[in-house]
């Protein structure tokens, strides 16, 4: 998490949220921390709700579909990261046809439809905005328009906004008409001050590393390559052919994208050359590349850990997006 000057501490104060789709919890992290109460969670994933619980005394609802709109208070923003599988490029592909969770949107309209919450902040896949030649974007934009609202979307990677991550994801901002806000600029990239080894956690503490006991490959040049490779990533070697879930990189750049469900030895978090052996990253440091901080208290297992936060929202970006929120709307004060 960043850290958040303060003239915005608690410039939130009086507004609440609804968190849907609310997962392990990145939204509520990033905007309780400007003041904003929470007063409705949701999520369809049991475990994911115990560990929201867990960390916010908060018991979310579950299956959205099944909640009555009028059950649902009355609240100043609403937030979701809502379920990407029908438009990742690593999914079904089949937007809004995919009656499973390619219409969880409309979800989300019919809750801010009848609210009118002053504020929608989404997010979703980065391949969202590319979908189906672009029409399910103009289609998402064409709905939140049509109940009142003028949204702006941008895609923004987590390592362009302090966390060592390649993570990229589409946001989506939604201000109310009445508010009158026809422009919205999202946050200016910052310096990359950190790498994934400056995020790992001691030898000593990370118990739960899967380290991976499989014959590999370490390019005898790794090491030019760690200083003179441009990516955000930076491999350095692979186990067999080098496919999914084989290739191995460097602690000295950034983390790839902490995934759900992706598959191969090192499914869901890669693999990396940590003092000189191959291993997964913790749970803790998969918490640490979403911007949680180190009391948050993480699933009991590491399986649940990685699909959790694979499935999460990046903290530090959220909470960039949402001072430029807090400075769009009357020169900062809500």
């Amino acid at each position: 998490m960043i850290r958040i000057k303060q003239i915005y501490k608690q410039a939130l104060r009086n507004y609440c949220f609804v968190d849907l789709f609310c997962g392990v919890g990145g939204f509520h992290l990033a905007l309780s921390a400007f003041g904003a109460k929470c007063v409705f969670a949701s999520d369809i994933d049991i475990e994911a709700r115990k560990v929201y619980f867990n960390n916010f005394n908060i018991e979310p609802e579950g299956d959205i579909k099944k909640i009555h709109t009028e059950d649902i208070p009355a609240h100043d923003i609403l937030c979701g990261g809502f379920p990407c599988q029908a438009f990742s490029i690593s999914g079904t592909q089949a937007g809004f046809n995919d009656e499973k969770t390619g219409r969880l949107f409309f979800e989300i309209i019919r809750i801010a439809q009848h609210h009118q919450p002053r504020i929608v902040l989404l997010e979703n896949v980065a391949n969202f905005e590319a979908h189906n030649s672009g029409k399910t974007m103009e289609r998402i934009l064409s709905e939140l328009n049509k109940i009142g609202y003028t949204a702006f979307k941008k895609v923004l990677c987590a390592s362009d906004y302090g966390i060592p991550q390649y993570r990229r994801r589409l946001y989506i901002v939604a201000f109310r008409d009445d508010l009158n806000i026809n422009e919205f600029e999202f946050p200016e990239k910052k310096i990359l001050r950190r790498k994934l080894v400056n995020l790992l956690e001691p030898q000593n503490l990370a118990t739960d590393a899967s380290e991976i006991n499989r014959e590999y490959h370490i390019r005898d040049d790794y090491q030019r390559i760690e200083d003179e490779c441009k990516k955000p990533y930076v491999r350095i070697g692979e186990i067999g052919l080098g496919r999914q879930g084989e290739r191995i990189y460097s602690t000295k750049g950034c983390a790839v994208t902490l995934s759900a469900s992706s598959g191969g030895l090192g499914g869901r978090t890669g693999i990396y050359l940590v003092d000189n052996k191959i291993r997964k990253l913790t749970p803790r440091e998969c918490a640490r590349l979403m911007g949680f901080p180190n009391k948050y208290k993480v699933a009991k297992t590491s399986n649940m850990a990685y699909q959790q936060f694979g499935n999460s929202v990046v903290v530090d970006v959220l909470q960039h997006i949402i001072i430029k929120i807090i400075s769009s709307i009357q020169g900062g004060q809500l």
